[in-house]
């Protein structure tokens, strides 16, 4: 529903951008570029079929599990994994380039606009390339080899690829942000049950509820640097959640962020880069300074070595380290907390305003709680539905720490290499558990016996519940409603379609204020201001959401007097 409207507003906000695109100049180096490849040996993958789930190439391979998660080995130089990523998952990628795409084609359906987008995709990138390193360029050259050749009309395959990786930075940026807003903790010592450091994470990406159905976990091993684990999807090289053999972890929340005026590194490339080349904080700070990114960000990393965890806040013209003193725990949500930004205008006012600071708050009642966690205990946390002191404030809604809308949800255990995955539904299904010290070593010659089904943590049981079966009727009776609101004059519901809708999510501030703009735009203004009205009894997520109600309110007592 209310991500739905997010993903307008970014495509609306890219539109107000298109004209640049019509004047710009220089774009003709980076749509001619294709990467050095004369340095590295390719075999190119003959894929042998296993069955219609499980696929692999020499000790490559692809599987799905009985939890519906696809986990991808792959090892060799920079092309070949490319190569070996995109032969084995070619029919997923594909699939989720063509669910990414086909939103973009639903929110810009004019031919004219679309090529406009298309200029302007190539204008905003036209340095991205000059941000990325070189052997990621091989990379992704070897995967866009098995991209689908139906969208070659937008960019060629090289560059489309190389273009979604910036989709996540360029999504935060367009919306200033509101597609991601993740949450990520990390306690040890005194706050643990055995006093080694323990991280959790909700990754809440949000392109659909298909783009979300292939989750990808990738175990890869390069022929340089350090061998790692990363949970996304089909076609994506970056890492959002990941840990690799040395027991260093990193997980990326948005902050605040300008519109940029051009891409430069995604932050997925800088993460992943940390992934593969730091054995310790002070080697991932020195990674992540060197990079020039296009977004602000902020990169939550653990550390086995250290037995701490900080917190990397990246931007384009600023960068800062969080570390906390005194205790054992720190708190990742949306906003930055290091002194480099303690004048920071826009981080102060998205403290205000957004709904960052309350998931933060709500995660220290969380800890009260809870105390010294364990794996279990980590994911009650981040399945964790309600507002502060316990508060309903509906399902779906951003001000809690489980939005029932995360892409994934991931647990580490960085001293033990220890990696607990969540399935669908959301972060609800069953967390898989993988042991990375296994997985990275000889002693598993037959690579597809990872998971340790013996330390999984079980499915919630509110994903068999009558009130997750009503949340989900909800979101789609919202799709229905925000069609009406659209289309006033050609869609018109019955009597008791918005009750019954609202009925699905009742505590939710969202339902009533979808049912007083439907109200409003088919001239009915005294039930309009009864809806309104509602909403604001709610926890209504943001303050800008709430003057956008109250200002709906105010024009309807306008039209009833």
């Amino acid at each position: 529903m209310k991500a739905n409207n997010r993903l307008i507003s970014v495509f609306r906000g890219i539109q107000l951008l298109l004209v640049l695109s019509l004047i710009s100049c220089g774009i003709s180096k980076s749509v001619h570029h294709i990467p050095d490849l004369r340095s590295y040996t390719l075999e190119t993958p003959k894929v042998n079929k296993i069955n219609d789930s499980t696929f692999s190439f020499h000790r490559n391979y692809l599987t799905k599990n009985k939890q519906q998660l696809w986990e991808l080995y792959i090892k060799g130089n920079p092309l070949q994994l490319g190569y070996n990523n995109g032969a084995l998952t070619q029919n997923l990628m594909q699939k989720q380039e063509e669910i990414f795409f086909s939103k973009v084609e639903g929110f810009v359906p004019s031919k004219f606009k679309q090529k406009l987008l298309r200029g302007f995709l190539k204008w905003y990138n036209r340095k991205m390339y000059l941000n990325v390193r070189e052997d990621y360029q091989a990379e992704l050259y070897g995967l866009s080899q098995y991209s689908s050749d139906k969208y070659d009309f937008i960019a060629p395959k090289y560059l489309r690829n190389l273009y979604l990786h910036g989709a996540h930075d360029i999504g935060h940026a367009m919306q200033d942000l509101a597609m991601v807003g993740c949450t990520s903790l990390a306690v040890w010592n005194e706050n643990t049950e055995d006093g080694q450091l323990l991280i959790g994470r909700n990754f809440d990406f949000y392109v659909g509820d298909d783009f979300a159905k292939n989750k990808l976990i990738e175990f890869v091993e390069p022929d340089t640097g350090i061998p790692y684990m990363s949970v996304s999807w089909p076609g994506m090289i970056g890492v959002v959640s990941g840990m690799n053999k040395e027991g260093i972890t990193v997980t990326i929340n948005a902050g605040k962020s300008k519109i940029p005026l051009t891409a430069k590194t995604p932050i997925s490339l800088v993460t992943r880069e940390i992934l593969q080349y730091a054995k310790n904080i002070d080697e991932a700070i020195s990674i992540a300074k060197k990079r020039k990114v296009f977004v602000s960000e902020s990169i939550l990393v653990g550390s086995a070595h250290d037995k701490n965890a900080v917190i990397i806040e990246v931007s384009p013209k600023n960068f800062g380290v969080y570390k906390v003193e005194n205790t054992s725990r720190v708190f990742c949500t949306n906003h930055f907390q290091s002194e480099a930004y303690k004048d920071d205008k826009r981080n102060q006012k998205h403290i205000l305003e957004s709904h960052s600071e309350y998931r933060y708050e709500k995660l220290q009642e969380l800890l009260q709680e809870k105390e010294k966690l364990n794996p279990e205990k980590m994911a009650a946390i981040l399945r964790d539905r309600s507002g502060l002191k316990g508060k309903k404030i509906g399902y779906g809604n951003e001000k809690a720490i489980n939005q029932l809308l995360a892409h994934h949800a991931v647990i580490f255990s960085p001293e033990k290499r220890l990696v607990w995955v969540s399935s669908n539904p959301y972060q609800l299904g069953e967390f898989v558990c993988y042991d990375l010290n296994k997985i990275f070593s000889d002693e598993m010659p037959d690579k597809s016996l990872k998971a340790k089904t013996a330390l999984n943590i079980a499915r919630d049981s509110f994903a068999d519940s009558e009130e997750f079966n009503n949340y989900e009727m909800s979101k789609m009776l919202g799709e229905e409603v925000g069609n009406a609101i659209d289309n006033k004059k050609d869609i018109a519901l019955t009597e008791d379609f918005i009750p019954y809708y609202q009925s699905m999510n009742p505590e939710f501030w969202f339902v009533y204020y979808q049912a007083g703009r439907y109200y409003f735009g088919i001239n009915e203004f005294s039930r309009a201001k009864i809806e309104f009205e509602k909403a604001l009894t709610k926890e209504i997520t943001t303050v800008p959401d709430r003057e956008n109600v109250q200002k709906y309110l105010k024009k309807t007592l306008k039209k009833l007097k």
